[in-house]
């Protein structure tokens, strides 16, 4: 048996696959969590960074700016180092959850932490720009049905804004998934994460005693091919999404 048949008969082994694929769903569930949390998190700032302009809001304004603005452009790698030296664990935390040890469970939320502040800033200035493409007048239509400001943030112009990203917002999707390699670092265990704790120990699955060059191109050359066909897939979406979007006006004005 030549090293490449050592490296393919690695993916025979339903325990190491089964090992692998838990690293996807680990991957998909952290990706998720954050957009889900960072698209909360950062309409709020998008609110705030667009709509307290007044003296006495105008403090609120410039911390987001600051917020967004720091996190935007500096690292997620140097973050996610600071949240694991600075950031606390709670104490819900301190024992084994999802078949992980402690260790694994706190360093996974102080990465978790990093991803979703750095996210939430991205998806800020995306909720930003869809703030922006509402009219005013919305606001003015709001007011003249009596509405008050917050049921017009909620009924009317947010649902407008969140529409108009969908696109852009599942762009970041991908990227969130991509960015999420960068947990491996900590030692958590996304897919890149086990990819590299399969490789150190390869030579217990393929056979030869040895880890081999092939071994590196065959596991990673397999959570590539994971990566793409998951961000293709969402590409195809935001392609398809983008397409529709530009549909839309011409059928209106048919209508």
């Amino acid at each position: 048996m030549n090293t490449w048949e050592a490296s393919f008969s690695m993916l025979k082994n339903p325990a190491l696959i089964q090992y692998f694929m838990k690293g996807v769903a680990f991957t998909l569930v952290i990706s998720v969590v954050t957009v889900v949390i960072g698209l909360v998190w950062g309409s709020v700032l998008a609110m705030v960074r667009n709509y307290c302009t007044s003296r006495k809001t105008r403090i609120f304004k410039w911390l987001a700016v600051a917020y967004i603005e720091i996190f935007r452009n500096t690292p997620l790698l140097l973050w996610i180092f600071i949240c694991l030296v600075f950031c606390p664990s709670p104490g819900f935390l301190e024992h084994q959850m999802f078949g992980l040890t402690v260790v694994e469970v706190r360093l996974l939320f102080k990465a978790a932490v990093a991803l979703i502040l750095f996210t939430s800033s991205v998806i800020a200035e995306i909720v930003r720009g869809g703030l922006n493409s509402v009219s005013h007048g919305q606001f003015e239509a709001g007011h003249s049905q009596g509405f008050h400001t917050v049921q017009i943030m909620i009924y009317i112009v947010l649902p407008q804004a969140y529409r108009n990203i969908i696109p852009t917002l599942l762009s970041q999707v991908i990227t969130t998934i991509k960015d999420s390699s960068y947990l491996a670092n900590v030692a958590t265990i996304e897919l890149m994460a086990r990819t590299r704790q399969i490789l150190s120990s390869a030579y217990a699955y393929n056979g030869t005693g040895t880890v081999n060059v092939s071994d590196v191109f065959v596991l990673f050359g397999l959570a590539c091919a994971i990566y793409f066909v998951i961000n293709f897939t969402l590409s195809c979406v935001v392609r398809y999404m983008q397409k529709r979007k530009k549909k839309q006006p011409a059928a209106a004005r048919v209508q």
